[in-house]
């Protein structure tokens, strides 16, 4: 998951043509605010439905693939915050978006196949990300703007002496 989130903070500083540069800015930043929407979302639903890891709850059925975590199971923050990212992108950049949400698809069902989740973790995960992406997409553009704004009188300067337009 770091490095789903590493792949938005490296597109973001990327240097599309300068057309897209604003849209693709706010694309960015829109994807990790509604991961730690989705991220804050999933802690609140955590601490109302203490759901055991399927690891835990079925101790002879699972195989664990992975480290134990003792966080709840439900629902998968980390489904959450690739969903959120790949949605918020898709609003964005369809194509783009796409190769996102399959990376998140991918995410969901390894959490799965490692023994940490349920089917139905990762698919709250995946709605809860969805919810995220369109709250900030729609209702958080002003702060996302203002946030992109500050953001760029710091780094394009920078980024600028890096590699040129």
């Amino acid at each position: 998951m770091p490095l789903y989130a590493l792949a938005t903070l490296f597109a973001l500083a990327s240097r599309p043509p300068v057309r897209a540069r604003a849209r693709w800015k706010v694309a960015c930043v829109s994807a990790l605010a509604s991961a730690g929407v989705a991220l804050l979302a999933d802690q609140a639903i955590g601490h109302l439905w203490d759901r055991a890891r399927p690891f835990a709850a079925h101790p002879n059925a699972v195989h664990l693939l992975s480290g134990p975590s003792t966080d709840p199971s439900f629902p998968s923050d980390h489904a959450a915050a690739a969903f959120a990212i790949g949605f918020a992108v898709y609003a964005f950049s369809r194509p783009v978006g796409a190769a996102f949400l399959t990376a998140a698809g991918a995410i969901a069902i390894s959490r799965v196949a490692v023994g940490l989740h349920y089917p139905s973790d990762v698919l709250a995960g995946a709605t809860v990300g969805w919810a995220a992406a369109q709250l900030v997409v729609r209702l958080g553009r002003p702060w996302v703007l203002h946030t992109v704004s500050l953001a760029s009188r710091a780094t394009d300067p920078v980024l600028a002496r890096i590699r040129p337009a």
